[in-house]
């Protein structure tokens, strides 16, 4: 016994590093070094923004946008010159509820003006003005004008950078995620406030594969 256990102990002290060496990792990595200076194109299908409101003050209720198209423009070398031109399919929101989902794509009552963004809504789009970050290069603020429901208005954006890489696709791939809160009467969409909440909190995922 007094011989198997520091046998065993000095197998672990072996075994661990090897093991570690050896475990897969996930291709991107939170390593700003690993950025490539080009031109990137949304990855659609991992690119989302989830919007966030209150209802009648009990619970949030959540929606996602999804299919992101649109472009960035980035140099590591002079990462305040990115530039962000994206747009976002508004008839193809999500909900965990179809009637709800059909609600926010309704047409308005006898021609009258749609609750939320009626039957056949344009595209929402953003455009960032300017790129502000911080001391260790990983955050930023992202301000851009946003357009929603036929409305442009300024926007800032919090964005921390998520991971550079090699993605499946053999592509260069960026991450980003990003927050911010607007107010939907500024675009026009009251319908139900305060029982719904003016403030809209969006959240955005956001991946960029290198052309």
């Amino acid at each position: 016994m007094r011989l198997v256990l520091p046998l065993v102990a000095f197998a672990a002290a072996i075994a661990v590093p090897v093991i570690a060496q050896n475990a897969p990792q996930v291709p991107g990595q939170p390593d700003k070094t690993r950025v490539a200076a080009g031109t990137y194109a949304a990855d659609s299908a991992h690119t989302m923004v989830v919007w966030e409101v209150d209802h009648l003050g009990f619970s949030k209720y959540s929606g996602i946008f999804g299919d992101v198209t649109g472009t960035l423009v980035l140099d590591p070398a002079n990462p305040a010159a990115a530039k962000v031109d994206v747009t976002i399919p508004v008839a193809k929101v999500t909900t965990a509820n179809a009637g709800l989902t059909a609600h926010l794509l309704r047409a308005g009552k006898d021609g009258g003006k749609p609750d939320f963004f009626g039957a056949a809504p344009a595209d929402a789009k953003f455009v960032s003005t300017s790129v502000v970050l911080d001391d260790d290069g990983d955050e930023a603020k992202v301000t851009g004008n946003l357009t929603l429901n036929g409305v442009t208005k300024p926007v800032t954006l919090d964005v921390d950078f998520h991971g550079a890489g090699t993605g499946m696709t053999k592509k260069e791939t960026v991450g980003f995620q990003a927050e911010t809160t607007i107010r939907r009467s500024d675009f026009g969409i009251a319908y139900g406030i305060p029982m719904v909440s003016d403030e809209v909190e969006l959240e955005i995922h956001a991946a960029f594969e290198k052309q």
